[in-house]
């Protein structure tokens, strides 16, 4: 069962909108069941339920405890604009790894077109609650990757045949992954980032190097 987002008032945990849909409709709570939500001051709280509803779900708090499972480093995903089944299992998948926000990057060989919004962050919510994650990353974009280089931090752009592996890359401090789509970056784009690095030499999908590089920046 994924962990929930709860409010925390004195011994009890409330749980609203859709989580509390979710826990009423799709898993069947009842009172008496207990169930693992996390509150906003990084706490892994067990609850007994006690009323269920679709817009409330409320219980007693019978134990908790200190949960940190936020990484100390601070990894943006720049995600080229994959087709919609790729790109859903990037956001989810990253997400779980531990991926502090995602931008979408409208490259110059992307296939992609549109934007998404709600569908990425409900994907994303999702995700962070199953990992049992305190924070849902951010999504923006999609953007051309002028932009993306303007607003996010310390870019590398992952590129098969680079002479530097990520993984020898220093791990501290805010890193931006840029990924490209499954054509590769231009010449253009690739001009355009002074930092690259390497996963290894396969020849790996848009989606599982996007998974692999999150894994090695945030140093699980």
């Amino acid at each position: 069962m994924p962990f929930f987002f709860a409010e925390r008032e004195g011994d009890r945990a409330l749980i609203r909108g859709s989580d509390a849909s979710h826990l009423a409709r799709s898993l069947r709570a009842r009172p008496g069941d207990e169930i693992q939500v996390v509150d906003a001051q990084g706490l892994l709280l067990t609850v007994r339920v006690e009323t269920v509803s679709s817009a409330l779900v409320a219980g007693r708090i019978v134990a908790e405890e200190e949960h940190r499972p936020e990484p100390t480093r601070h990894v943006v995903v720049a995600i080229s604009h994959l087709p919609a089944a790729s790109l859903d299992l990037v956001l989810s998948r990253c997400t779980e790894v531990g991926a502090s926000a995602f931008h979408i990057v409208q490259a110059d060989r992307s296939v992609a077109r549109g934007a998404r919004p709600d569908r990425w962050q409900t994907i994303v919510r999702e995700a962070a609650m199953l990992a049992g994650r305190l924070r849902v990353p951010v999504i923006n974009g999609p953007s051309p990757l002028a932009e993306v280089l303007r607003e996010e931090p310390n870019p590398v752009m992952l590129m098969r045949g680079a002479t530097t592996p990520l993984s020898a890359m220093q791990r501290e401090g805010d890193v931006t992954l840029l990924l490209g789509p499954e054509g590769g970056w231009s010449d253009r784009e690739v001009a355009m980032v002074p930092v690259h690095a390497a996963l290894g030499p396969r020849n790996l999908r848009a989606d599982t190097a996007a998974v692999v590089a999150t894994t090695i920046a945030v140093g699980l």
